[in-house]
């Protein structure tokens, strides 16, 4: 199969590179996926570069999110599941066949059934962002009913959490910085939508209400505009990291009464990505999720693919493996 992978860290120009490697086989509890889109995050970039290393053995193959069929299934899995389209989430978490080859091998829960009529592309831009999303939401108990602002909604987390949330009976509100975004959060469902530059965005906000759960992209720039918004007990909830910590000023955290709460995926329980991935499944088949706008790379262009992501384009990166 052709796959691109790195043996070390370092700029994507220079430690990616595309290989012929032997297609996988599925192991005990274990499906093979055969790839139609990876999708690139974040995380992929910072992995791969070393800002967030994590152990080679061998070779790493990058990515964790993708969508494509079921081909090939190990001992214990159902062989009724072969045929079956799936999106991904988490597949180079600890192993090396990530997404962004022909085939990956992937434990069977972590490639999820993909309703009838929804797009590889948006299946693919889903795993990462949509899992962060569920969890930044529902780490806290049900939202029905609540009030959510949104840091960030043009994002791909952010998107999926406007989206999750109206889903399952939230108000949201979210901010972002320039029209263009603005329209985006719109269409995705955001019940406000406020400029963060705006000097009157945290009155803007209280208009709309006293916020019980805060999604944060960026702790340190959005803290004071946080607190400003946050009802006593109300949770902060962090799923992101600048370059430099943020002070925290601990007697403005106390003075609102304010929960911080820090969500990365790979520590998130097995019992709540399985509810993720459920939950989120249920809103796809309703319709409720959708797509950013797409841009496509092909698999001998990954690099471009992780410049742009690392450049913060707005939407999803796919890469096509064959």
């Amino acid at each position: 199969m052709r796959a691109s992978l790195y043996d070390r860290h370092g700029p994507a120009s220079e430690v990616l590179r595309v290989e012929d490697l032997p297609t996988p086989e599925p192991g005990p509890g274990e499906v093979r996926v055969k790839i139609e889109y990876s999708g690139v995050n974040p995380t992929d970039w910072k992995a791969r570069q070393g800002v967030t290393p994590r152990p080679i053995d061998g070779f790493q193959i990058p990515h964790h999110d993708g969508a494509g069929v079921i081909d090939a299934v190990g001992d214990g899995v159902d062989p009724g599941r072969a045929g079956q389209r799936v999106w991904t989430y988490l597949a180079a978490a600890g192993r090396p066949s990530g997404t962004a080859a022909e085939w990956t091998v992937i434990p069977a829960e972590q490639a999820v059934p993909l309703p009838s009529g929804v797009s590889a592309e948006l299946g693919a831009s889903l795993g990462v962002p949509a899992m962060t999303a569920h969890r930044c939401l529902f780490a806290d108990d049900r939202i029905d009913g609540k009030t959510i602002l949104v840091a960030g909604g043009a994002g791909a987390v952010g998107h999926f959490a406007i989206e999750l949330a109206k889903f399952y009976g939230a108000r949201v509100v979210t901010t972002v910085s320039n029209a263009e975004k603005a329209e985006l959060a719109s269409q995705a469902g955001a019940d406000l939508v406020v400029n963060y530059t705006d000097p009157t965005a945290a009155a803007k906000i209280r208009s709309f209400g006293q916020v019980d759960r805060v999604i944060e992209v960026a702790l340190g720039p959005n803290l004071e505009l946080d607190l400003a918004v946050i009802k006593p007990g109300g949770v902060i909830v962090a799923y992101a990291a600048d370059a430099a910590d943020p002070v925290l000023p601990v007697r403005a955290c106390m003075t609102a009464n304010a929960v911080l709460r820090f969500v990365l995926l790979y520590g998130v329980p097995a019992d709540a990505l399985r509810e993720g991935a459920k939950d989120i499944t249920a809103a796809l088949a309703s319709g409720a999720l959708t797509e950013l706008p797409v841009q496509k790379f092909n698999l001998e262009d990954i690099a471009a693919a992780h410049e742009a992501v690392k450049n913060g384009v707005v939407g999803k990166v796919l890469v096509t493996p064959t």
